[in-house]
């Protein structure tokens, strides 16, 4: 671990994603948690959303997850969350991490199975 935070295998990385309801994001959350693709998902309900969607201007409430992961499981979160997703083209990003807490980014790579 360099002195700075930024881990020299492999980092950490966030999926962002938003889902319909705080039900569906739980529920994928847990199963990320569970399945050792994330440390953590912190859910984040009451996310107001205005997107084009099919060329109309569209509105909905929204829940964001944000998945603290390893980046090599990032690909692996990405397509466990889409797999069961209710929406046919759900946000999903890849955040890459540069850096934070040595003992935080640890811990990630922990729970990860690292």
């Amino acid at each position: 671990m360099q002195e700075n935070g930024k881990r020299e295998m492999g980092g950490a990385a966030l999926v962002y994603a938003t889902f319909p309801s705080l039900d569906e994001a739980e529920t994928a959350g847990r199963a990320l948690v569970e399945a050792r693709l994330a440390a953590c998902v912190n859910i984040i309900p009451g996310m107001v959303s205005i997107y084009r969607w099919e060329g109309a201007i569209e509105r909905a409430s929204e829940v964001v997850m944000v998945v603290k992961t390893m980046p090599e499981l990032a690909d692996a979160v990405v397509a466990r969350v889409r797999k069961d997703h209710p929406y046919d083209n759900p946000a999903l990003l890849v955040l890459p991490v540069s850096g934070g807490s040595a003992e935080f980014l640890a811990w990630i790579g922990a729970e990860c199975g690292r």
